[in-house]
């Protein structure tokens, strides 16, 4: 559906009059077409002193062909940072597609200064749809209270950030874990890049993993050779992210109810993938799942939880059957699944399963209990899961979106619609394909760093934690 509120306000007109009278003025997002490169325009690179990551971001960035500004720690900024750093002061306009701090060498409360120093004469040269990674040390991977304590409060400063730069333009803090080093370029690749366009605000943990043909890697088909199942995949956030990730190369493996078969059959035959209808959560569902899954493709790569059903009421006018149906189909079926793929070691090794988890599971919602239970049931599961399949070379996240371009979101009330697409530091909502990118961020066989996260997919939503 339209957004008729960005085309007003992005007119010449409406630009004026959005700025008198101190109305949001969304800026159109960057999304990622195939070949373009993973950032257009020059990045900063700073850090404070006794950092451990310089050398891995200028190895991500210099096999992402970017175009790296400077390269300055905060002792040579100083206070006076803006004068010494060429072409950052006010007067010569000089303008950046990204700021990357690494943050790892603060190790107590005083030395957050080193940011405010970065950032003070740099922050407002972000070109829009621009982006900011702070990188940090996971606070229980501290060695000092101190220094956890000053990790713990770049959470802050990066929410923040990502609520004052406007312009269409966000921020992450990216916790690497000693030794997680080598697992880091999917992760700062995808954040600086377009695909990361309605994610804002977020909180990525990434841990030591083997790197899977690191040093011969085809960053534009990742997925090649791949096979992924998705459920829910004939219409709306599951037929995007079905596309997705058979653009990346997988072989896709598209999962719904019989009566939208010929749904299905349509997008998988448009994506080159294959159809399998049934209702996940008969007694008999797992079982068939994993015989087609073993028997037509040797096991699968990556699985992807993304059915979904809603019965709302409130829980006082709620009968048993809504409560019941929806627990099912969002959580226990998952549940389900898993326990029968992993039994019977369906999913390869290096293997994914992502959940689709929602902001209801997060902040909750009147008059959709049983659906932010079940939302935020999904999120038990990853986060419970997730050191139980590392042990089999395997990682479990999910995705939490907030307002997406749906059917569902433009049938609801205008107010309540509007409502959506400005609570939040993007002031839009955002599109299938931006939750499907991040899926496919967490599929990637080189994200095997990245486990037991949850990624809000919402423009950095105003509701929720």
């Amino acid at each position: 559906m339209k957004d008729l509120y960005s085309q007003l306000v992005n007119n010449p007109l409406g630009r004026i009059v959005s700025k008198q009278v101190g109305l949001p003025t969304p800026v159109p997002l960057e999304r990622y077409t195939p070949g373009q490169p993973v950032v257009r325009g020059p990045v900063l690179v700073g850090g404070a002193p006794g950092g451990r990551l310089a050398e891995s971001i200028a190895a991500v960035l210099a096999d992402a062909e970017a175009e790296v500004g400077e390269v300055a720690d905060a002792t040579s900024l100083g206070s006076s940072a803006g004068a010494e750093l060429p072409g950052a002061g006010e007067s010569d306009g000089q303008t950046f597609k990204a700021l990357v701090f690494d943050a790892t060498g603060i190790t107590d409360s005083a030395m957050l200064r080193e940011a405010w120093e970065f950032f003070h004469p740099t922050l407002r040269r972000i070109r829009p749809c621009g982006r900011v990674i702070v990188l940090g040390t996971p606070p229980e991977d501290c060695e000092t209270t101190r220094e956890a304590t000053a990790q713990r409060a770049l959470e802050g400063l990066v929410r923040s950030i990502g609520k004052e730069v406007k312009k269409g333009a966000t921020a992450q803090l990216l916790y690497v874990a000693p030794k997680g080093e080598d697992a880091l370029a999917s992760t700062l690749r995808f954040f600086l890049s377009p695909k990361s366009a309605y994610v804002s605000g977020q909180v990525v943990r990434i841990a030591p993993g083997e790197v899977e043909n690191a040093g011969v890697f085809d960053w534009d088909l990742p997925l090649a050779g791949k096979v992924a199942l998705v459920t829910g995949a004939s219409r709306g956030i599951g037929e995007a992210i079905a596309e997705v990730l058979a653009r990346d190369g997988a072989h896709v493996v598209g999962l719904d109810v019989p009566a939208l078969g010929d749904d299905l059959n349509a997008v998988m035959r448009r994506i080159g993938g294959s159809s399998l209808t049934l209702d996940i959560t008969a007694a008999d569902a797992p079982g068939r799942i994993a015989d087609h899954l073993m028997e037509g493709h040797g096991g699968v790569d990556v699985v992807v939880h993304n059915a979904g059903v809603t019965r709302d009421r409130t829980l006082g006018r709620m009968v048993e059957d809504l409560w019941t149906t929806v627990i099912a189909v969002n959580l226990s079926a998952e549940e389900r699944i898993n326990d029968e793929l992993l039994e019977r070691g369906a999913i390869r090794e290096n293997g994914r399963i992502v959940g689709v988890s929602s902001m209801n599971g997060i902040a909750g919602n009147a008059g959709q209990t049983n659906y932010a239970t079940s939302k935020a049931g999904v999120i038990g599961m990853v986060q419970s899961m997730a050191p139980v399949v590392a042990k089999q070379k395997l990682t479990i996240n999910a995705v939490a979106p907030g307002f997406i371009e749906t059917k569902m979101t433009a049938a609801m009330p205008i107010a309540l619609r509007e409502a959506g697409r400005r609570m939040n530091s993007l002031s839009q909502g955002g599109l299938p394909v931006d939750v499907a990118e991040t899926i496919a961020w967490f599929a990637n066989p080189v994200s095997t760093g990245v486990n037991g996260n949850v990624v809000r997919v919402c423009g950095q939503s105003l509701i929720g934690a």
